[in-house]
């Protein structure tokens, strides 16, 4: 049985997210603590319930949540899953950070990249990946069929959407994709997203004013 524990974190206030299982192994979704308080909160987590970081997965690469990213790759030591079309806003990283008031150094972490179809398995739970641009180039969604829960990223929200004012975004594109890959889900299904609290396909289905 996957257990999920989330965070809020940043100028954002993003959701970093650990999934994690009975035999102690674990998964960090978008790592945005940018402070020491901030990281300490991740570590003591992961220390107090003796996990082990498998993975880190980004929904998408946009500055708030990859603040730390850098923190996350050089203490766990394992590959960044992700999209290569958010490989460019990765890339933007510094530049974004100037924008911000902050000074960040470019990425330097060990990729995979992941597309549409393909599959994660955390001992045996499987997850699809469904890519729905529109917010981010690369953004992705991380979908549990099993226990009937997505790590949505900033595709969609408790009635709204990502915005689409970004580099490469695409207001008709993220609406076309979440009507069509996500929407058709069980309606059941929880929606664990990159901002503000948890939803499901059925409520947001019914009442996200986007899809009036």
């Amino acid at each position: 049985m996957l257990q999920i524990q989330g965070f809020v974190f940043n100028f954002a206030s993003e959701n970093t997210y650990i999934i994690y299982n009975e035999n102690k192994n674990a998964w960090l979704i978008d790592p945005g603590n940018m402070n020491e308080r901030e990281t300490q909160a991740i570590d003591d987590f992961i220390t107090k319930n003796d996990l082990k970081i498998t993975k880190i997965l980004l929904t998408h690469a946009h500055i708030d949540h990859v603040l730390g990213l850098q923190w996350a790759f050089d203490k766990f030591k394992v590959p960044v899953t992700m999209h290569q079309e958010d490989q460019d806003v990765l890339d933007m990283l510094q530049a974004s950070g100037v924008r911000f008031g902050m000074k960040l150094d470019p990425a330097k972490v060990d990729i995979e990249y992941i597309k549409e179809g393909d599959g994660l398995d955390l001992d045996g739970e499987k997850f699809k990946i469904y890519h729905v641009p529109g917010h981010s180039p690369g953004s992705v969604v991380y979908h549990n069929e099993n226990q009937k829960f997505m790590i949505s990223g900033d595709v969609l929200f408790e009635g709204s959407i990502g915005r689409t004012d970004l580099y490469k975004g695409n207001y008709e594109q993220l609406i076309d994709g979440i009507a069509k890959k996500l929407f058709i889900l069980d309606p059941d299904t929880q929606v664990f997203s990159g901002h503000g609290n948890p939803t499901s396909i059925g409520f947001e289905k019914q009442y996200n004013p986007f899809f009036k």
